[in-house]
């Protein structure tokens, strides 16, 4: 799925009008409600289904970026898997896909892509705070203000693994995005989760 203008959009179930649904989060799991899940058995399944999802992702050409990605997009995984003893262990994988900060300066984006542009640098910034907070190890940490930060709320926290791979332009014009973006992972690889429970197959 995706998240538009602070809307869940699934990607997986587009209406006969090339719209999509609109999804709700569960306030109890921190996961969306009602959203189309696919079974796969091996990569190649896997990569079609992202492939698929992909490509309904919106898309728009700005003055900054002729293929500029207008929302976050989240590919989750559930692993099932079943060892010799027939014991059953579950496990989840997102992979978020995070639209990029703009400057309005250089993207010149008007109208509905300005729309756009503000839902992503709210969110993003939302998403900055929420990881500073952890890393400060503070009491309160806000998750709820955005939709992108209420849905990594389990991915930042508890018995899981974070991994941020930052995507670098080597066009000296685009410096001040470079190292927006090296900071962030730098502030990010500081946050300690705290292990609970660990159980081995």
């Amino acid at each position: 799925f995706e998240i538009y203008n602070e809307q869940v959009r699934d990607l997986m179930s587009m209406n006969k009008d090339g719209s999509y649904n609109n999804l709700n989060i569960s306030d109890n799991a921190n996961e969306v409600i009602g959203n189309k899940v696919l079974e796969a058995s091996c990569k190649e399944e896997i990569y079609s289904i992202l492939a698929r999802a992909q490509k309904r992702r919106c898309v728009k050409a700005t003055k900054s970026n002729e293929e500029s990605s207008r929302s976050h997009f989240i590919f989750t995984l559930n692993f099932v898997v079943r060892n010799a003893s027939g014991i059953l262990r579950k496990s989840k994988l997102n992979i978020c896909d995070l639209a990029g900060s703009e400057r309005l300066s250089k993207s010149q984006a008007v109208g509905s892509t300005l729309n756009e542009t503000k839902h992503i640098n709210k969110s993003l910034s939302t998403l900055s705070n929420v990881i500073e907070k952890l890393q400060n190890k503070e009491a309160h940490v806000p998750f709820r203000e955005s939709k992108l930060t209420y849905l990594l709320r389990n991915s930042l926290g508890g018995d899981s693994k974070t991994l941020a791979i930052v995507c670098c332009s080597p066009i000296a014009q685009n410096f001040q995005e470079t190292s927006c973006s090296l900071r962030f992972a730098q502030k990010l690889n500081k946050v300690e989760l705290k292990a609970i429970g660990k159980t081995s197959c």
